[in-house]
């Protein structure tokens, strides 16, 4: 990732946060505009761009909330290439990873335009303003927000009748399954790693049992809860399981969660988002803690194509 003081990139990397227990505490996002009818970022077609990472579940919600609203003509994207380097997440010049917007070599260097002059973690998503040609934010619950908001009038992502209970699947999926799997790939003791994975397995028991009954988590049609639940699903098996030791159960082991996450994986445009080999390669990545050697492993293959047994309509 890395790190930027004052606008100044810091070569040195920093460890994953840890507290005096061990246990593993993720680093807030300090870059937290919005966009508004009546403030300095506009709802504008065109005039906004993603700066994203196939590996990073963070982006992966806000990559997911752009294609299910069908907004890859409104909104505009730049993709990292899949390791990051001694410059944290970088492009190539040309094709596929390279970036059209700006002609960035590394996302530090889009921190770098920002005013004042940026402290902070270097990470992925960040939503740009065009026009003022600053970062709106890099913190990827408000941009899946805002996307769902500030360029559907209707509201689908977040129904109004349904935004309380959506903000309470919101907390419980983030603190205890999105974060849940790092706080056991990244804990430093034994207590800390057995504290986070009985929590990680307990939540989603609780899931597995409220989708016996629910074909997703709210009001039975896609919303932005299951955007981002989805993502810690996608990598669960081919990542988490065997590279963040969250080895209890695999995801094909609940039967309605697996059936779930295939179908939320055959909405348009969901399948174009989800990249398992990348994951793969990026989870098993050099790491003198979790993978000394790099060696990235064959398996598993996971088949998202198997047909599941509900159906959720797209937007």
């Amino acid at each position: 990732m890395g790190v930027m003081i004052n606008g100044i990139y810091d070569i040195n990397d920093p460890a994953p946060n840890t507290d005096a227990s061990g246990a593993y505490e993720r680093t807030k996002s300090t870059l937290r505009n919005w966009i508004t009818t009546d403030g300095p970022h506009h709802p504008e077609a065109g005039r906004y761009h993603l700066f994203v990472a196939w590996n990073c579940p963070w982006a992966h919600r806000t990559l997911l909330a752009r294609a299910v609203l069908n907004l890859a003509d409104t909104i505009s994207i730049s993709i990292a290439k899949p390791r990051r380097t001694d410059q944290g997440w970088v492009f190539d010049t040309s094709g596929a990873y390279c970036d059209p917007e700006l002609g960035a070599h590394a996302v530090h260097e889009i921190y770098a335009r920002q005013t004042p002059g940026y402290t902070g973690r270097i990470t992925v998503p960040v939503l740009w303003d065009k026009h003022t040609e600053q970062i709106v934010s890099n913190e990827s619950a408000d941009i899946t927000r805002m996307l769902g908001l500030a360029f559907d009038p209707a509201r689908r992502l977040v129904p109004k009748a349904h935004e309380t209970e959506i903000d309470r699947w919101n907390t419980l999926v983030h603190s205890r399954i999105n974060n849940g799997v790092y706080r056991a790939g990244f804990a430093r003791t034994q207590a800390a790693y057995d504290s986070a994975v009985t929590d990680l397995f307990a939540a989603l028991d609780q899931i597995e049992d409220h989708l016996k009954t629910r074909t997703t988590l709210v009001s039975d049609t896609l919303t932005e809860a299951d955007l981002r639940l989805f993502p810690t699903l996608a990598r669960f098996d081919v990542a988490y399981h065997y590279a963040f030791k969250c080895n209890l159960k695999k995801l094909s082991d609940y039967p309605n969660l697996w059936d779930y996450a295939r179908a939320i994986y055959a909405v348009p445009g969901v399948a174009e988002t989800v990249k398992p080999d990348i994951y793969k390669a990026g989870y098993f990545s050099r790491s003198e803690l979790r993978n000394p050697l790099g060696i990235i492993p064959k398996g598993p293959h996971v088949d998202w194509a198997q047909r599941p047994r509900r159906d959720i309509p797209p937007l």
